[in-house]
């Protein structure tokens, strides 16, 4: 995570205190519900990687001016089907890149802590204890120093799970860093390197952040350095296509990890992205086929020996289909009692992770060095625990009906016979000293009711609540999946063995149920949760009582706290839109909002440079209303001093007139191939916002653009009579950047803009800092 709320907090102070100091004078217009006493803020700031950035939001919306319309009405047939080739190309790509990346990781974390764990066994028969601890906690050491530098120096953003950022860009805010070249490649390394060492974490998250990087550095030719210049590419280069790509990425990322390609589809539509449609659907579906092929090719490869210590290792988790469960109906007890635990504990998890994370701001706000220390100290911590606390369980005899072998001092297997005679294993050990993959197939171990002791699963419960809270937020990549099924499977555990002859259920069930459980409760996903967990298992018998587990957890917790994803979002201080607005907000109208800004800032149709170059230096607004006034461009009919709403102009296009210097001598509209000659479609839609290096001369400054060319003729307004919370859904649903409010009654000599709104001013926070009034009403229920 890095710093989180230190130096946002900081930032939002200071913002309030600027929006304070200027109410006297912003605050002078008429609000017709509510007064309000501050105007909205309007300075987005957020924490991306460990810098706090300025937060821009992305342009999905299609731009339609006259360019736009021309290169729809030239494109021919073979254009068509070369931009949806290219897009199903991508999604092939895309599937693929994620398909091998995930192997390697696979096959890199098995092979090292493979390796780690053979050496630590072979002290162990030795009886040579401490230089097996010396050798386990130096060599996670290493792997910990390797992650954590890679990822303080070279890339912060590659630092915990990526998630929340991606859920935020699909919201339509563009968060700086997050997708490039060398923050992939860290976060391969890293991950590699975390998991490797044995922290408490997964692999999970920084490959779902994988994939959208691939699918972000496909979509836009490499890196923002060394584009490739292809023509086709020109297709992708908007923020509406890097959408859809990235939404394939994330989909293709959950798939890599739990190998489960309609589990990643719906943890897409369902978690990360917020606006969402059948054609994406299909793309989605088609990407995580890919990596379902290039997974299951690459087990068939490795269980012919040909990967080291691989065999299948993390690529097949926990598979039942050999094994019948039966349940009847008196289990729905116990079942309804771990969804309650489920969402009881997953809030629990959610508030003391915050509270963690606030701490570790404190640290990581000293600098890098104390970043490395602190995560170089959970490593320590954590190899002394899983080294140490075995020899606190007591041996067990082997169990010669079991086919398995016993004991067993290597890498894996459920028996680790660890410091025991021969004949006996310990079964903390079997848990702790494994890869955390390996622990979720011991403990999720079938037909085994006694392999267990009640007191090794509560040392390894506490332990990994203990870890689970420590661990996430240090400098390294960090997948939080992993964590909570590895604590959710042994209260799951603990509670079949409590229950004994009561129920049919069998003890690995219990595991995998408290496991969707925590998850749910913590994570609050229902569908895609469900379907990762049945294709994990391979079994579609557990499908009704893992519905009625998911949602009982859900249900649970969203009685107590938010996700841990929108603590984490709110945290960073990314201003994501939820799906349903506050109950108070149907007693605000946009108007209200607009008044409570100051005065929207317009442009004429036919404009003087001056004008434009004055409105750049002294705004930091993103798009200008253009009107036009009836003796500029008279309408039939229409009543003279009457003003008409052309439309609504980017910032980044009036930057790029002034930069091409497409500049009239006269007053005057210009004719369609003047524009065409100009500016060229595509180049429309890069990002052109650097003002600063524009040098206008003062003969220059007198001369005039026509901005109607330029202008999107069809942007959304709202009436100025609409409830906040009507136009909140529309604006986010439709994924808008600007939304024009335009007032009730058209009467000549009136603007036909009443303001515009932006994400920031839908805000829920921000609307209630400029109508504190409403703050007291906030508890009661809205009429």
């Amino acid at each position: 995570m890095g710093e989180v709320t230190n130096h946002i907090g900081n930032s939002i102070n200071y913002n309030e205190e600027d929006e304070e100091q200027g109410d006297a004078e912003s605050n002078t217009l008429n609000q017709p519900l509510v007064k309000a006493n501050r105007t909205l803020s309007s300075t987005p700031l957020a924490l991306v990687g460990t810098k706090v950035s300025h937060i821009e939001s992305l342009d999905y919306e299609i731009n339609e001016n006259d360019l736009f319309k021309h290169d729809w009405r030239k494109r021919s047939k073979t254009q068509v089907l070369q931009y949806i080739f290219l897009k199903w190309t991508f999604a092939c790509l895309v599937g693929l890149f994620t398909g091998l990346i995930a192997t390697l990781i696979n096959l890199a974390v098995e092979n090292i802590a493979g390796y780690k764990l053979l050496a630590v066994g072979h002290f162990l028969a030795q009886e040579r204890y401490v230089t097996g601890l010396m050798m386990f906690a130096g060599a996670n050491l290493g792997l910990t120093l390797i992650a954590s530098v890679l990822c303080v120096c070279f890339a912060p953003t590659a630092a915990g799970p990526g998630i929340p950022e991606i859920k935020a860009y699909l919201n339509g805010i563009d968060t700086p860093n997050m997708f490039g070249a060398t923050t992939m490649f860290v976060k391969i390394i890293g991950s590699i390197g975390a998991v490797a060492a044995g922290l408490d974490l997964g692999k999970e998250g920084p490959l779902v952040h994988i994939g959208t990087c691939i699918a972000s550095l496909l979509g836009q030719g490499g890196t923002d350095n060394h584009r490739i210049k292809w023509r086709w590419l020109r297709y992708f280069n908007n923020d509406r296509d890097r959408r859809d790509m990235i939404t394939c990425g994330s989909a293709a990322g959950v798939c890599a990890a739990f190998r489960s390609p309609v589990g990643g589809v719906l943890f897409a539509l369902e978690e990360v992205a917020t606006w969402w449609r059948s054609a994406l659907l299909w793309r989605t579906f088609f990407s995580t086929a890919v990596v379902v092929v290039v997974l299951r090719e690459f087990i068939q490869i490795c269980k012919s020996g040909k990967c080291g210590l691989f065999g299948s290792g993390g690529l097949i988790m926990f598979d039942v289909s050999h094994v019948t469960y039966t349940y009847h109906v008196t289990d729905i007890i116990p079942i309804t009692l771990i969804g309650v635990i489920g969402g009881v504990l997953g809030s629990l998890y959610n508030h003391f992770l915050h509270k963690v994370l606030r701490l570790y701001n404190l640290i990581n706000a000293k600098g890098k060095i104390h970043k490395v220390l602190l995560s170089l100290s959970v490593s320590l911590f954590t190899s002394v625990c899983l080294y140490g606390l075995p020899f606190l369980a007591t041996c067990k005899p082997c169990d010669p009906s079991i086919e398995e072998r016993c004991p067993t001092n290597g890498r894996s297997g459920n028996f680790k016979q660890f410091h025991c005679p021969k004949g006996h294993y310990n079964d903390l050990a079997t848990l702790l000293l494994t890869t955390n993959v390996g622990a979720v197939r011991n403990i999720f171990s079938s037909n085994t009711p006694n392999e267990f002791s009640m007191g090794s699963l509560w040392i390894f419960f506490v332990l990994y609540c203990i870890l689970g809270l420590f661990t996430f937020g240090i400098a390294t990549p960090s997948g939080l999946f992993l964590p909570i099924i590895l604590m959710g499977s042994a209260y799951g555990r603990m509670l079949g063995g409590v229950m004994g002859s009561y129920t049919s259920i069998d003890q690995g069930l219990y595991a995998v149920l408290g496991a969707a459980s925590l998850m749910a409760g913590s994570m609050r996903m229902t569908m895609s949760l469900c379907v990762i967990f049945l294709e994990l298992t391979n079994n579609l018998l557990l499908l009704p009582i893992t519905m009625i587990v998911l949602l009982i957890a859900k249900t649970v917790g969203d009685s107590f706290n938010p996700s841990i994803y929108d603590i984490i979002l709110h945290l960073k201080g990314l201003p994501f839109l939820d799906a349903n607005p506050e109950p108070w907000m149907r007693n605000l109208s946009v108007g209200d909002l607009g008044d409570a800004k100051p005065p929207v800032v317009t442009l004429q149709g036919v404009e003087k440079v001056a004008r434009i170059v004055d409105v750049l230096r002294n705004t930091t607004h993103n798009a200008f209303p253009v009107l036009d006034k009836a003796e500029v461009v008279p309408q039939a009919g229409q009543a003279t001093g009457s003003i008409e709403l052309h439309g609504l102009i980017l910032r980044a296009h009036l930057v790029k007139v002034l930069k091409k210097r497409w500049f009239l001598t006269e007053k005057r509209r210009t004719e369609e191939w003047e524009v065409r000659e100009k500016f060229p479609w595509d180049e429309l839609a890069e990002r052109e916002d650097n003002f600063d290096d524009v040098a206008i001369t003062s003969s220059e400054m007198q001369m005039y653009v026509d901005l109607h060319p330029l202008t999107n003729t069809t942007p959304y307004t709202v009436m100025e009579n609409m409830s906040v919370a009507k136009a909140l859904v529309l604006f986010r649903q439709v994924g808008l950047r600007h939304l024009l409010i335009v007032p009730k009654i058209q009467a000549s000599g009136m603007s036909p803009v009443v303001g515009i709104l932006t994400r920031q001013d839908l805000r829920a926070h921000n609307i209630l800092q400029a109508f504190p009034h409403l703050e007291k009403s906030k508890g009661r229920k809205a009429h």
